[in-house]
């Protein structure tokens, strides 16, 4: 057997031993055994992912069938976009740490937002792309069209001409999900750039709020998604991050149960990378077993918290995930000899 095509795979196999190592290596080889009887895998998205370039590895997980729908902040889904259309004109600051007050005016000057040690651009991102989605928000509101938010995203992102690229498409998962028509909420993103640029155009009465659908109606919407979800093997739950991204989407179990009052599957999985400790009332470090009481996991929910930074774990994580489609018998034969 050889494991040349399993570099990342057999590195975490053999070096992922104890402490977050350990809980990373676990949290793979359950992901995997259970993507590969079939199961499904839902993700939700928080911090700033996109403009970390996470698409790198998320885009080619969507692509290989390892994630089967998301739930991101309305930040990371425009910022995907903006890595695509915009991607030269980001800066990066890696000494942002010894940054003054005045060295962040002179970023601002520069028509930059920073963001910890890169920055979007004013003009080349929010502008750019503002001037492509508001004819389609000022299209729906003369139509009385409604659409939930990132049906607007999905939309631009293919139609936009490759010559507006100035990213890898190949690394933009926007584009990959919107391809796969994969299902995705997107809960509270008023609190986004283009949340903003939409209630200014609001306020002028140029566009008609009731063109996007509401965060109610994505989770009316979801209770049918879920259940298309977890047909089968289930669907499971990785999480990156804390908040509303991840906070959103795991109650539609205990919902649909006790809500809706209809049978439910629990979720089949539960990863959670965050650096949030556990606090009093602090549910984004809340450990996984907090989540029994709420009845969206049981006692036999394979679970996992990965107390690290996501922008180091994941994309190692997904590679070895690629790797083992890729290769599902010599990375099962692997496998199975180190647990030996």
């Amino acid at each position: 057997m050889s494991t040349s095509e399993l570099p990342v795979l057999e590195f975490i196999l053999t070096n992922y031993k104890n402490f977050n190592a350990r809980a990373t290596r676990d949290a793979l080889l359950s992901y995997w055994e259970h993507v590969s009887s079939g199961g499904r895998m839902f993700w939700s998205v928080a911090g700033a992912m996109s403009s970390a370039q996470l698409g790198i590895t998320l885009a080619p997980a969507i692509r290989s069938g390892l994630i089967h729908g998301l739930s991101v902040t309305g930040a990371n889904l425009e910022e995907s976009l903006f890595r695509l259309v915009a991607h030269t004109a980001y800066k990066d600051f890696p000494e942002y740490r010894y940054f003054t007050k005045q060295d962040d005016t002179k970023i601002l000057e520069q028509r930059m937002r920073r963001v910890t040690d890169t920055s979007i651009p004013e003009d080349e991102a929010f502008r750019a792309v503002e001037k492509i989605v508001v004819p389609m928000w000022k299209n729906a509101s003369a139509k009385g069209e409604r659409r939930f938010w990132h049906e607007y995203f999905y939309e631009l992102i293919q139609v936009l001409e490759p010559a507006a690229y100035e990213g890898d498409p190949e690394a933009c998962w926007l584009m990959e999900a919107a391809k796969r028509k994969l299902p995705i909420v997107v809960p509270g993103y008023e609190d986004s750039t283009f949340g903003n640029i939409f209630a200014s155009y609001v306020k002028t009465g140029d566009c008609n709020p009731s063109i996007a659908k509401s965060g109610i109606e994505y989770m009316a919407d979801f209770y049918d998604r879920y259940e298309e979800l977890s047909a089968g093997k289930g669907v499971g739950f990785f999480q990156i991050g804390g908040g509303i991204a991840g906070d959103f989407p795991i109650c539609v179990v205990p919902s649909t149960k006790y809500d809706m009052q209809k049978p439910v599957k629990p979720w089949a999985y539960f990863c959670q990378i965050s650096d949030s400790t556990t606090s009093y009332g602090s549910y984004s470090g809340a450990t996984p077993n907090e989540k029994i009481t709420w009845d969206k996991l049981t006692e036999t929910t394979p679970m996992y918290v990965i107390e690290s930074d996501a922008t180091i774990v994941v994309p190692l994580l997904l590679r070895a995930l690629l790797e083992c489609q890729g290769h599902p018998e010599a990375a099962n034969a692997l496998i199975a000899k180190h647990r030996r």
